[in-house]
């Protein structure tokens, strides 16, 4: 059996709050799960004790039997040093898009003709 180290959504619209549980990979976000072994709330400040808490021991003997964390839970563990950190590289993430990039050549453009001027 795949499993997974995911989060589930509770809480009302527009106010979330998530269980991080282990799963099967076959299940839906929300359904079944084999067991709760931490809490996620985002609505908390960043610095705040309670926004993240994990049953650290359960979560290495997870890992330990082969679950693999999903991308935000494996961020999770990372600040609490679980696991290592990854690398990760998105050179294309501060690139302007084709209209931002556009307007900032026009905006150019404005700005030197009056120089010019």
């Amino acid at each position: 059996m795949a499993t997974k180290i995911r989060l589930a959504r509770g809480g009302s619209k527009k106010r979330p709050h998530y269980s991080i549980v282990v799963a099967d990979s076959r299940m839906p976000r929300d359904g079944r799960f084999l067991e709760k072994v931490g809490t996620y709330n985002p609505m908390l400040a960043k610095d705040a004790e309670d926004r993240i808490k994990m049953d650290v021991e359960r979560i290495k003997e997870w890992l330990a039997k082969g679950a693999q964390p999903t991308d935000r839970v494996a961020r999770f563990l990372e600040s609490a040093g679980v696991i290592a950190k990854t690398v990760r590289a998105n050179p294309k993430a501060a690139v302007p898009g084709k209209q931002m990039a556009e307007r900032a050549a026009k905006k150019a453009a404005r700005a030197a003709a009056p120089a010019e001027a």
